[in-house]
């Protein structure tokens, strides 16, 4: 079995991604048609220092649409699926199916603050501030357990560290690097 210690749920923030010349390209997630906010980058098995990746299991490194396609309203690419099972599912010690459902478990576990939510409304927040939002609609979430990054001036992602079985934690070496 694959030994981890806990996970991280990466959330991105679409509209930065989109903004981005290589995310402007991504059909399936930007458009003038398209209005995600934040979608799951991926849900990470960590060690408390590191990290595992690209582990060797007997399942194909391809995820059929059947088992990825019902994510699309949080994960909205077959290619981001396929790379997140590929990178970090692989190292989880679950099949194709039980981790793409832990990806929505976890996802389904995190109350998106009403404030942040909206793609469509420009803000200007402090990382901190943003921190503060999730935490304070998220009983149990602490402020060493979350880390937020940005790219240059614009939120990029909310990295929210989880127990095994989706309850938080906290994690000081993802913290730090928020």
């Amino acid at each position: 079995p694959i030994l981890f210690d806990f996970y991280v749920l990466s959330l991105s923030w679409s509209p930065t991604f989109c903004d981005a010349q290589k995310g402007g390209r991504n059909a399936q997630q930007c458009g003038a048609d398209k209005d995600f906010g934040f979608i799951v980058h991926g849900l990470w098995p960590q060690y408390e220092r590191g990290y595992p990746e690209f582990c060797k299991v007997g399942e194909p490194g391809r995820v059929p649409n059947e088992l990825g396609r019902p994510l699309f309203d949080i994960m909205p690419s077959m290619g981001l699926i396929g790379h997140q099972w590929r990178k970090h599912g692989a190292c989880s010690g679950l099949s194709q199916r039980d981790y793409l459902k832990a990806i929505r478990t976890a996802y389904d576990r995190i109350k998106m603050p009403a404030g942040l939510a909206d793609p469509t409304a420009a803000q200007t927040l402090s990382a901190s501030a943003i921190e503060d939002a999730f935490i304070k609609d998220n009983p149990g979430m602490q402020p060493q357990g979350i880390a937020v990054t940005c790219e240059r001036d614009k939120l990029d992602e909310v990295r929210i560290c989880m127990t095994k079985d989706f309850g938080f934690r906290t994690c000081p070496e993802v913290d730090r690097r928020s």
